[in-house]
């Protein structure tokens, strides 16, 4: 895992790269928050959706849901990026449509959209 911190428009963002599943469930993803805070001081995050188990994008799992409450309880932004038009479940697409009319959540397909979106965002 590579992290690397943008800084522009007056926010840090944090971009974490690599070629391994890093959220496969909740404490995954806790764990992923508190190093990137500790190594970077941010609390707006871009990852790509390879680093997310596919077992995330099956809503029926719940652990989107669970996941994605915690980024919210412990106040830190978080962008995924990637192609989200291979899966055809409508609840998903639903959820991504809902996700990106927030503030907190979004899906995105490039990381420079992701970037700006974060950066744009209010605390």
């Amino acid at each position: 895992m590579k992290i690397s911190k943008i800084e522009a428009g007056g926010e840090a963002v944090a971009v974490v790269s690599g070629d391994e599943i890093l959220i496969e469930d909740v404490q995954s993803a806790l764990d992923l928050m508190a190093t990137v805070r500790y190594e970077t001081d941010c609390d707006r995050i871009v990852i790509d959706k390879s680093m997310i188990s596919e077992g995330f994008f099956d809503l029926k799992t719940r652990l989107a849901g669970e996941i994605l409450q915690k980024f919210i309880n412990y106040r830190v932004k978080v962008a995924i990026v990637g192609d989200f038009s291979m899966y055809s479940s409508q609840s998903l697409r639903d959820f991504i449509y809902e996700c990106n009319s927030g503030r907190d959540i979004f899906f995105l397909p490039t990381e420079q959209q992701a970037i700006e979106k974060l950066q744009m965002q209010k605390s």
